[in-house]
């Protein structure tokens, strides 16, 4: 952990904040919305350094768009990167107050 640099900011773009990830949150899990070439390395890093707290683990998925019609012409939503990260024991973050 050390300074945060603009990478840092760059990694983690949003919190995700669904009932879902609210469930995850009792297991110590907080989930992120981070860009498509993000690893999970550079994703820990990140979250370590601007959060302060110590991760265990990062596990990541990506989540394709969906196509939607709006007013008969089709579209598609974007696709989407997540990290569920695992913050070691007796930590926390909150993401209401944000950076």
């Amino acid at each position: 952990m050390g300074d945060p640099t603009p990478r840092h900011y760059d990694t983690i773009l949003a919190p995700i904040i669904t009932e879902k990830a609210t469930l995850l949150s009792e297991q110590n899990k907080v989930v992120f919305r981070v860009p498509a070439d993000a690893t999970k390395v550079e994703i820990a890093d990140a979250v370590e350094t601007l959060f302060k707290v110590s991760v265990t683990k990062v596990n990541t998925l990506n989540v394709k768009g969906k196509t939607k019609r709006f007013r008969g012409i089709k579209g598609r939503r974007s696709d989407v990167k997540k990290a569920i990260v695992t913050l070691a024991e007796g930590q926390s973050i909150d993401i209401t107050t944000g950076l």
